[in-house]
């Protein structure tokens, strides 16, 4: 990220792929492979980093000296966004969808966020939902008293995203005969699709309940590159009930991956995507001898106190 302090860790690109020995996958023929876009960058982890980084530039690059953006209470996007603020001295806002007093205590997730130093401004689900409005936009802007911010959109899923995510697609060039990720807004779908070679294929597996995904990733990559690719499609059967909902079977899958293997499993999007992926492997859905590969896009986020955020 060229906007992005000498002093701030170097993105890992191209993250790295990690094979797992996993007999849920192996006894039908398969291969699991992780895309550790986890590991790109410890403030700005997975596909926040590929969605942000042209969007941060075209912020520097425009005079800006606020960003403003949208999400729900467990929002990676948010927590991206405040440490990219911190880490460029940007000042951060966050409109966040939910009533403030049902959200207090905050979670790690705005905790971390506020002790980034990102200003959270909460706003009804009825008026969150009608964000985009010109009208409602105007009066967002005199509430949170922002003076000419870059608008983030939620998630950080527009054109200039998408773009960033097609270099996602072109690094599992070779890697992959379906490219599988967890879907919020679909930015990331969008863009790894279009960056894949002609016979490979994408799965989207979206997080949230509700059927709405697909006409919005076709509109994102018609704004982007004219016109949507063929060349993914998504599992809709696998939300748990809503965005972040964790209920007993994704917790209990989720412990159990973490020992098979040894590796944290976030719990919003990268546990959904890992069991949608395994209860497909078991009902057959991809031909033997096909190497699956999974995005790891999410971490946990950690306690305030643990970050290094005051020494960078």
């Amino acid at each position: 990220m060229s906007t992005t302090p000498p002093t701030s860790p170097r993105p890992r690109l191209p993250s790295p792929l990690q094979e797992l020995r996993d007999d849920r996958f192996t006894r039908h023929g398969l291969t699991l492979v992780l895309k550790r876009d986890d590991l790109i960058h410890p403030d700005l982890p997975g596909n926040k980093y590929r969605k942000l980084s042209p969007n941060l530039d075209a912020a520097v690059a425009a005079g800006h000296t606020v960003l403003l953006t949208f999400g729900g209470a467990y929002s990676n996007h948010l927590r991206a966004t405040a440490a990219a603020g911190r880490l460029l001295g940007m000042e951060t806002i966050g409109v966040v969808r939910g009533d403030e007093l049902a959200e207090r205590p905050l979670n790690p997730s705005l905790t971390q966020c506020a002790a980034d130093g990102m200003r959270l401004h909460f706003i009804d689900r009825a008026t969150y939902r009608r964000k985009t409005d010109p009208e409602v936009l105007a009066t967002l802007l005199r509430a949170t008293g922002a003076s000419h911010p870059y608008v983030i959109p939620e998630g950080g899923s527009n054109s200039l995203a998408v773009q960033g995510c097609t270099a996602l697609g072109e690094e599992l060039r070779g890697h992959a005969h379906t490219a599988a990720v967890a879907c919020g807004t679909g930015g990331t779908l969008a863009g790894m699709a279009a960056g894949l070679a002609p016979d490979q294929r994408a799965l989207g597996i979206p997080v949230l309940k509700g059927g709405f995904l697909g006409p919005e990733i076709r509109a994102l990559q018609e704004r982007t590159f004219g016109a949507p690719t063929a060349n993914w499609y998504l599992d809709e059967r696998f939300h748990f009930g809503g965005y972040a909902r964790t209920p007993p079977e994704l917790t209990a899958f989720a412990n159990d991956f973490e020992d098979r293997h040894g590796l944290p499993v976030e719990r919003v999007y990268v546990a959904k995507l890992l069991y949608a992926l395994t209860a497909l492997s078991e009902e057959g859905a991809f031909a033997p001898g096909t190497q699956v590969t999974a995005v790891i896009t999410a971490t946990e986020p950690a306690p305030p106190a643990a970050q290094s955020s005051t020494s960078r």
